[in-house]
């Protein structure tokens, strides 16, 4: 196979695999063929095949059972969808037993050019960053990174520890509902952050989600940029509130 410049043979095996897997492919009876198969099949030896498995077992894409073999992971991906009213809790609620987001750290800074706009304040203007992880039944499947103004929302860090939820930090601040202004959807690899918090090798992809959100007033409230497990979450965008 042709090796592309920058990234190791093993993440390309992966990622052959995982489209091929999507494809139908290879693993179409949930099961992977045997390691000299899969060997000759991409023209790598074994030992570059068992990282390239490896790494997808990692990520979810596959199930090893020792003595039986490879399968394809038969979990299907959540659809998590991006509408006027995008919140977490309940827009996973009919697809997962159990939701939870944390607080991984938080930072008072200056807005940066980007932020500033956003959120409609002068750069350099004091805003809070939030990184959070959300999971669901015990799988992270999203990591996020939001601002907001600090001098509206002092203390905002310290709600959304306690609550676990924007909506519910919002509601603290007198702020009743909000709604999604405009989103972003794109995708990259992940980055050293991403994937120790979202348990993913090196390689994996993630769906980049940028939004702003505002509220019945039409004042943003918040920027955001996420980042979701793109084995794990499909996104689904509608027009619908």
């Amino acid at each position: 196979m042709t090796r592309k410049s920058g990234v190791a043979l093993w993440r390309q095996i992966a990622d052959q695999i995982r489209q091929a897997i999507g494809a139908g492919t290879l693993g179409s009876d949930g099961r992977l063929p045997t390691e000299m198969a899969l060997s000759e099949r991409f023209g790598v030896n074994r030992h570059t095949l068992r990282s390239a498995i490896a790494a997808l077992v990692q990520e979810g894409v596959l199930r090893a059972e020792q003595g039986r073999g490879t399968f394809v992971e038969s979990r299907q991906k959540l659809s998590y969808p991006i509408s006027a009213r995008t919140r977490f809790s309940t827009g996973l609620r009919e697809q997962t037993r159990d939701r939870r987001s944390s607080l991984l750290a938080y930072a008072l800074e200056p807005a940066s050019d980007r932020v500033a706009e956003s959120l409609r304040l002068t750069s350099g203007a004091p805003v809070l960053r939030l990184e959070t992880l959300s999971e669901a039944d015990g799988r992270p499947v999203s990591r996020a990174t939001s601002w907001f103004d600090a001098e509206r929302f002092p203390g905002f860090e310290k709600v959304y520890a306690e609550t676990g939820s924007i909506t519910l930090s919002f509601q603290h601040f007198g702020i009743s509902d909000y709604f999604r202004r405009s989103t972003l959807v794109s995708a990259r690899h992940a980055d050293a952050s991403d994937l120790a918090d979202l348990k993913l090798s090196a390689g994996a992809i993630v769906l980049v989600a940028v939004a702003t959100n505002v509220d019945g007033e039409g004042v943003p409230v918040q920027y955001a940029e996420t980042r979701f497990v793109a084995d794990r979450v499909e996104l689904s965008v509608s027009t619908q509130a």
